[in-house]
């Protein structure tokens, strides 16, 4: 009976605590699964949250931004009066009464994306200055994924032509390009479309040819007829690594037309000294030359223990149509016939009228490197607009010329010190002198010229880009 009563107990208590067991036990792996589960459900999350952050890294390592700002004092040994321009090419000409000034001369923010799978390019330019915002670039580049040296870009760009007008303002020496670029390239950009080859591998990497089918009415203007320029170089770099030398050149072509907007054009007879106007009705609208031809070097030195010295310059010819008083770049406006109610004057569309002048220009610039911080700089840049005629000759009776045939050269110097990869401050002064017309010349735009006017300029200017 004891027995039968002590097995009894123990079975009671072996099922007691075989039930509290599995009870521990159910109630423990349940609490476990959900943990288990939840740690799953977190993985995937961090998952999404690092797949998440590997599309924003891509996209970090596509989209670039860069930019530079330029602030400068200006002071000029003249007084901006309206006889004549003091600084026009040196960052805007000066207000009336106006000696000295500071400006935000260049403030651009560019952004730029690159899809490596297409070699593909997106690229936009702001430039902010006191004057407001403007777009200085806005263009698709397409590189060629086969042999990597092709590419297509279309928007708005640098105008293919010499080195100057593509050289970048934050890299420039001088505060401004000469003279000569500013005339024939103002704004350096246009609206069209480009193929380039420039190789990357193989036998050809130290050759360039760029050409280009441009609008010809600067970017921000629409087309104004169905002609389109052709602009084009081709360069090479030869460099000599074992003498701590290299030589770098090119030549361009500029092919295009101007439309002008009434019958009067002028051409200028050499023999006579003077402009002759052909009025034939079928002028108005009719399309005139506008031809350039240039050569550009560069020749590169390290000298030992000091820095590189370089020897920089070009040499530009050719046609180019203006108006009575300009020879810069020229954007005609719709025709308006004078028969038009409330058209243009006679005398307005003369003023309008095309001028064909046959014209040269140069600069040459010599910079040397001091160490990694100073440069020391010398520049001689001419244009005549009118190589038919001089001096003296301009501003005779009856012989039609004005100030657009007017010589200039400049002389400048200059100090540039790099305070760190970011920073840089430049000083430079231009002495600009023109030609003197003839002493008996009597319209008002001519008589400040009899002798050479004050209009030299001296620019400190500080610059800031990132990234370096």
């Amino acid at each position: 009976m004891k027995s039968f009563l002590a097995s009894s107990i123990m079975v009671v208590l072996l099922s007691v605590s075989l039930y509290s067991q599995e009870e521990y036990i159910d109630t423990v792996k349940i609490p476990v699964q959900d943990q288990l589960d939840q740690l799953k459900s977190n993985d995937e999350s961090v998952n999404e949250i690092l797949l998440d952050m590997k599309s924003y890294i891509d996209l970090a390592r596509k989209l670039k931004f860069s930019g530079y700002m330029q602030t400068q004092y200006q002071v000029s040994d003249g007084i901006g009066n309206g006889a004549y321009p003091i600084g026009a090419f040196a960052g805007g000409a000066f207000p009336t009464s106006v000696g000295s000034r500071f400006q935000v001369r260049r403030g651009r923010l560019k952004v730029q994306y690159e899809n490596d799978l297409t070699f593909s390019q997106y690229v936009l330019q702001f430039d902010v200055t006191q004057n407001g915002l403007g777009i200085k670039d806005a263009y698709i580049n397409i590189k060629d994924p086969w042999v990597k040296s092709w590419n297509f870009k279309t928007g708005v760009f640098d105008r293919p032509f010499g080195f100057e007008v593509a050289y970048s303002s934050n890299m420039r020496e001088t505060p401004e390009r000469s003279r000569l670029a500013q005339t024939l390239f103002p704004g350096e950009r246009e609206l069209g479309a480009q193929i380039e080859f420039a190789p990357e591998l193989g036998d050809w990497t130290n050759y360039n040819l760029k050409l280009g089918v441009f609008n010809g009415v600067l970017p921000n203007s629409n087309e104004n007829d169905n002609r389109k320029d052709i602009i084009g170089r081709v360069g090479a770099i030869l460099p000599f690594d074992e003498l701590n030398f290299a030589v770098d050149g090119g030549i361009s072509i500029y092919q295009g037309t101007v439309r002008n907007t009434s019958k009067f054009a002028y051409t200028f007879n050499e023999l006579q000294k003077q402009f002759t106007v052909d009025s034939t009705a079928t002028n108005a609208g009719k399309n005139y030359e506008r031809q350039y031809i240039g050569v550009d070097g560069q020749i590169i030195y390290d000298i030992p223990s000091l820095g590189g010295i370089s020897i920089r310059g070009e040499y530009i010819t050719g046609t180019q149509p203006g108006t009575s008083s300009s020879n810069s770049f020229y954007n005609p406006a719709t025709i308006q016939a004078l028969d038009i109610p409330g058209g243009k004057t006679k005398s307005q569309i003369e003023a309008t009228s095309l001028y064909q002048r046959k014209f040269y220009g140069f600069y040459v610039s010599l910079l040397q490197n001091i160490g990694t911080k100073h440069q020391l700089l010398l520049r001689y840049d001419v244009l005549d607009p009118n190589t038919k005629v001089s001096g003296s000759e301009i501003g005779t009776a009856g012989k039609a010329t004005t100030i657009a045939d007017l010589k200039y050269s400049t002389f400048g110097v200059g100090y540039l010190f790099h305070l760190d990869d970011n920073v840089k401050f430049t000083f430079y002064y231009e002495f600009v002198s023109n030609e003197t017309v003839n002493s008996a010349a009597t319209n008002a735009a001519l008589v400040p010229f009899k002798s050479d006017v004050k209009d030299n300029v001296f620019t400190f200017r500080t610059q800031y880009r990132f990234p370096f």
